[in-house]
């Protein structure tokens, strides 16, 4: 026996966070156009709430452009690595809607792991992760984790950990305190890949961790245009697009 389901009205329907509707002005990244998923949008981090102690750290969401994490990516395996990046898991600190998660699984990686602490943002990942795998381009296993970052067990084995400016200094020093404690004994096993490193002082400020990169990575024309329409779109025009992103990479070296 089929069973329809009655159409909700819009009273009905759960409301979308500030800046995830039309009329907030959201304009769709062409890679949500081409590949029929949904990362786009800018929510300002007061609207992040969830009633966690962390909520008041919480920066903003917003998707990193393609252009910028493959050219990541692609410094990053240029750093000699102690095994090669099929035995890596990744791991996305506050993986918003998961676009860094999708793109990550195009690599070759053991597994791919999104930590988010909002459970709508993590919600929508979890279905785009659906749509993906749908499409063919994953090559590693991938999931979404709803929970504080800082908070996360870090999976056995190697792992890159990447961040886009998810959260302040204060998360951050937590969850670097955390995994230093993990992979104490274990250098080489993990690396760090920060984009709009507003907080790379504390990063500067952690014992056992090597820069092993710092610099300007560029956006490509196609999504420097496609921010800079986006958020000129903001009714609010809290945010700027700039043509780079302010960009490190450290590895755990250990305590000397």
């Amino acid at each position: 026996m089929s069973v329809r389901a009655q159409s909700k009205s819009p009273a009905a329907r759960p409301r979308l966070l500030p800046g995830l509707a039309v009329k907030d002005g959201l304009v769709r990244h062409p890679f949500d156009l081409e590949f029929g998923v949904r990362t786009s949008g800018l929510v300002a981090g007061r609207h992040l709430k969830t009633g966690h102690r962390h909520d008041r750290h919480s920066t903003a969401y917003y998707g990193i452009a393609p252009s910028i994490f493959n050219a990541m990516l692609v410094r990053w395996r240029q750093c000699r690595h102690v095994v090669p990046i099929d035995q890596f898991t990744f791991v996305d600190l506050g993986a918003g809607m998961g676009r860094a998660v999708l793109l990550a699984a195009e690599y070759p990686f053991r597994a791919v792991v999104g930590i988010e602490l909002h459970p709508t943002l993590a919600r929508i990942a979890r279905r785009n992760l659906t749509v993906w795998r749908k499409t063919g381009r994953a090559q590693a296993p991938m999931r979404i984790a709803c929970c504080d970052a800082a908070e996360f067990e870090p999976p056995s084995g190697p792992c890159v950990a990447f961040l886009f400016n998810p959260f302040g200094a204060p998360v951050l020093r937590r969850l670097l305190t955390r995994w230093a404690q993990r992979f104490d004994g274990r250098e080489g096993q993990l690396d760090l890949l920060y984009v709009n490193n507003e907080q790379e002082c504390v990063l500067e400020e952690q014992p056992g961790f090597t820069r092993l990169f710092l610099g300007q990575i560029r956006r490509s024309h196609a999504d420097a245009v496609a921010d800079r329409k986006i958020l000129t779109n903001q009714p609010d025009g809290e945010y700027a697009a700039m043509n780079w992103e302010d960009c490190s990479i450290h590895r755990w070296t250990g305590r000397k």
